[in-house]
């Protein structure tokens, strides 16, 4: 036990590319005899407090019979490997030490998309960071949903060019939406990110609005064409029965609205609204009928009188039917009655038979009697 106490004992350092890497060794028990750092190479770094090694970057921090401590600065990916510590006796006792590097990931860039694109539309998004050690994971996002995307990893000397690409066809929904690319890496308190909000253009898409549901004449009645595109159809343009507005005066068309101030007959027909921009035109129609209000007190009435018809109607049938159901009920009780007559009457079961029967006959030559 007291053999294996004269090791050197060392522990593995994990740093981040560019920090600064402290590398410390320890022997419990010794006679004065020098401790020793090498790199990788198997160059001396530090024999006792003595510099072995010209490279600015590697300081001494403490130096005792029994601790050797030096600070390697700045430290670089080619830095990573094992060094040794070395207890010098006969014969020399040594332990190892793995430094590693982690590389850290650039930030990532989005390439691939030229803004503005079409509607129908084919895109690639390819998102790309180098530098990262082990290699970075990338993943995408549509606004703040997850999507796949298609990832490659290539090695360029001792770090990892990592790039991940989206493939798809666009349309008007995609218009503003934003893409986020998030690059994951061990050596990243939080992920880097980098975003591209699309701009697509598509045709316009029309659709009309009225002020009021049953227009009348010498109202006020407003039109208003709604419509959608990218980019925005500037001006809209008002046609009624596939030609211009007939009358100017009081047909008023502000922006976007076809105002008409007093409605009379003559604005009864089909209105049409059109939309342009560089991807397509579009248009919607609505179909004008102007009432008149003393028409429309007219019908009041018939409506009034086509309701009480009907109530009438469903009245008069409730009756029948309770006339005819209380009809069949009561013949369908005397029935019943004349068997039983029949049966009280006879001495025994074929003779209780025949009562009913001429019972039967006697109630049939009744009838026919009667008639």
């Amino acid at each position: 036990q007291t053999c294996n106490k004269k090791f050197p004992i060392t522990q593995n350092v994990t740093v981040v590319e560019g920090a600064t890497a402290n590398m410390t060794c320890r022997v419990d028990y010794n006679d004065n005899t020098s401790l020793q750092w090498s790199n990788p190479a198997q160059q001396t770094l530090f024999f006792g407090d003595k510099k072995a090694l010209r490279d600015h970057r590697i300081e001494l921090l403490r130096a005792t019979s029994q601790e050797l401590t030096i600070r390697i600065g700045d430290v670089s990916l080619s830095d990573e490997g094992l060094y040794t510590c070395s207890l010098f006796t006969m014969p020399v006792k040594t332990t190892k030490a793995f430094l590693t590097v982690l590389g850290v990931p650039r930030r990532p860039e989005i390439t691939g998309f030229t803004k503005p694109a079409m509607e129908g539309e084919e895109i690639t998004l390819t998102c790309s960071t180098t530098g990262s050690k082990p290699a970075a994971n990338i993943r995408w996002f549509r606004n703040d949903k997850e999507v796949q995307g298609t990832q490659e990893v290539n090695a360029t000397g001792k770090s990892f060019t990592v790039k991940s690409s989206l493939k798809f066809l666009v349309d008007k929904r995609d218009d503003g939406v934003a893409y986020t690319c998030g690059v994951e890496h061990v050596s990243l308190s939080s992920p880097y990110t980098t975003t591209e909000v699309l701009e697509i253009h598509y045709a316009p898409h029309v659709e009309i609005t009225h002020s009021l549901i049953i227009p009348q004449e010498g109202q006020y009645f407003k039109l208003e064409c709604i419509s959608k595109g990218n980019p925005r159809p500037e001006p809209v343009l008002w046609f009624k029965d596939g030609g211009d507005l007939p009358d100017i005066e009081r047909m008023i068309v502000e922006g976007r609205e076809l105002t008409i101030t007093t409605l009379n007959k003559t604005d009864n027909g089909t209105y049409r609204c059109e939309a342009s921009n560089h991807v397509g035109t579009s248009s919607a129609e609505y179909t004008l009928f102007v009432y008149d209000p003393n028409a429309l007190g007219q019908h009041g009435p018939d409506h009034a009188l086509i309701g009480g018809v009907v109530a009438v109607v469903v009245f008069i049938t409730l009756c029948l039917i309770i006339v005819v159901g209380r009809y069949l009920a009561r013949h369908k009780g005397t029935y019943l009655t004349h068997e039983a007559k029949g049966a009280e009457d006879a001495p025994d079961a074929d003779t209780a038979i025949i009562n009913a029967e001429g019972n039967h006959v006697h109630a049939e030559e009744k009838k026919e009697y009667f008639i």
